[in-house]
């Protein structure tokens, strides 16, 4: 449990930081203010999480791409549109001029 739950922030706060910065502030604040019994502040920290939050899931939401089956693209016919076997290639005895 150790080893996963810092992995797991990492991931987290290098996705998508600023997000988990404000649900950070938020927690925050909210234990604060629940401690503190400062109500307001209560308030303020699980109003904070709540709308980062749904922020994140309306992100989440409209970023759903449709599954689209990938186009195959052949370059050259399954099967060769001529039956003669190909001319052979001559390699020139010259040597090239450098």
């Amino acid at each position: 449990m150790n080893a996963v739950f810092p992995r797991f922030l990492k991931l987290a706060y290098r996705k998508e930081p600023l997000i988990s910065v404000l649900i950070t502030m938020g927690v925050v604040d909210a234990l604060i203010g629940g401690f503190d019994d400062s109500w307001s502040l209560f308030a303020f920290g699980v109003g904070t999480v709540g709308i980062t939050l749904a922020y994140k899931w309306w992100r989440i939401q409209q970023h759903q791409p449709l599954p689209e089956e990938p186009v195959v693209q052949h370059y050259l016919p399954s099967r060769s549109s001529s039956s003669s076997p190909l001319p052979m290639l001559s390699v020139s005895k010259k040597k090239p001029p450098y």
